[in-house]
């Protein structure tokens, strides 16, 4: 799994009032830190606001989440889940996320209950995993077709994959 501590995960959150007013004010956030620390530099930024009684804040864009989308009004302690998720996984903790809609526990129990391991494909998995419970014979072992066993184990919905790069496979059972 890949350690993305030093990526650059961020939201930019703007003031409403001041949006609505015409004047673009918002500040960009550090998302991998504590929701205290990410609400407490909210405020801070509504407090600079040109706006009078500035108290609104949405998300107007966001970098370094690998693909998840954020919503506008996506709450800031989903964020921060979604953004340690992704800090300490990479590039698979994104494709989960995604695999799941954003669903932070789903994406969680997957990663603790259901995974398998990286391959360099969903067939090289199957092949190890029919060399570990059964022994072919080596005459037949040439008639085996993994690309097919993978194929029908990812059609039956018993595993699934996440792709981070190539050569990159995560392997996950469905259940």
């Amino acid at each position: 799994m890949t350690n993305i501590s030093d990526s650059n995960l961020r939201i930019y959150v703007a003031c409403l009032a001041a949006y609505n007013n015409g004047y673009l004010h918002g500040a960009w956030i550090d998302a991998d830190q504590d929701v205290d620390q990410i609400r407490d530099q909210i405020a801070a930024m509504l407090a600079r606001s040109p706006a009078t009684e500035a108290e609104e804040y949405a998300i107007h864009d966001y970098e370094g989440f690998e693909g998840v989308s954020i919503s506008e009004y996506a709450g800031i302690d989903s964020v921060a889940r979604m953004a340690a998720v992704i800090a300490e996984h990479g590039a698979l903790g994104a494709g989960l996320l995604e695999q799941f809609s954003g669903d932070i526990d789903q994406a969680e129990t997957a990663l603790q209950d259901c995974y398998h391991g990286q391959f360099a494909s969903l067939a090289d998995y199957m092949e190890e995993l029919t060399n570990e419970s059964i022994t072919i014979p080596e005459a037949l072992r040439y008639y085996v077709d993994w690309q097919a066993m993978a194929h029908d184990a990812e059609l039956s919905g018993d595993l699934f994959t996440i792709e981070t790069g190539h050569g990159e496979v995560h392997v996950f059972s469905s259940r």
